[in-house]
C-alpha cells in the first residue's frame, strides 16, 4: 500500500494494479464519443464493460478518483455564443433563485461566490452556451422572466476567447499510481 504523508497526518492510498493504471491512462482525456464507452475502452484493455464500470466505481470509491464529471467542448458542437451572467441577489433568495437559473437546460454551471465590494456587487453566477449571441440572449430574457429577475441587477459578460479545457490527468508516462 502507498504512503501519502500530508502535514500532520498520514493518508492511505489503495494499491493501483497495471490494469487500473492502463484504465486510467484511457480515461483521462476523455471518454469516447460513442454510444456504449465504456464498453469501448473495455474492448481497447482487454475488458467488458461491466468491468471497466466496477473498476471506475472501485477506484472512485477508494479516493484514487476524486470527481467523475463531463468536460464539455461547446465550441465543437456548434455552441460558440457563450456568456456568464452575472447576478447581484439579496443573499437570502440566493438559494432559490439559483434552484430556478439551473433548471435551465441550456445552463450548465450556476454557482454562488462572494461579493467582492465595493468592486464587484455580484454573488450568483450562470453560464449560458448558445448556438449565436442572439439565442444566449433570448434564453437570458426566458430566464428574466420566468425566474422573476426583472428587478435584479446583473451583467452579461460574452466570452472572448477559449481556454483549454480538459480533466483530471492521472498517469505521465511514469509510473505514479
Amino acid at each position: 500500500m502507498n504512503v501519502v504523508k500530508h502535514s500532520a497526518m498520514t493518508l492511505q492510498r489503495p494499491p493501483v494494479d497495471d490494469v487500473d493504471r492502463r484504465l486510467l491512462a484511457a480515461i483521462q482525456h476523455g471518454l469516447p464519443l460513442a454510444p456504449r464507452p465504456y464498453a469501448e475502452i473495455g474492448a481497447r484493455l482487454g475488458l467488458t464493460e461491466a468491468q471497466v464500470i466496477a473498476r471506475l466505481a472501485h477506484l472512485k470509491a477508494s479516493g484514487v478518483i476524486r470527481r467523475f464529471g463531463v468536460v464539455v467542448r461547446h465550441h465543437e458542437l456548434g455552441y460558440s455564443a457563450n456568456a456568464m451572467v452575472v447576478w447581484d441577489v439579496p443573499d437570502g433568495q440566493v438559494a432559490e433563485l439559483g434552484r430556478c437559473l439551473a433548471g435551465f437546460d441550456f445552463i450548465t454551471l450556476c454557482y454562488r461566490r462572494p461579493r467582492r465590494r465595493p468592486q464587484w456587487r455580484y454573488n450568483l453566477y450562470c453560464m449560458i452556451h448558445g448556438k449565436s449571441r442572439e439565442a444566449v440572449l433570448a434564453h437570458l430574457e426566458w430566464m428574466v422572466n420566468h425566474c422573476g429577475l426583472q428587478n435584479l441587477t446583473h451583467e452579461v459578460l460574452f466570452s472572448r476567447r477559449r481556454f483549454k479545457q480538459r480533466g483530471a490527468i492521472y498517469t505521465s508516462g511514469k509510473r505514479e499510481c
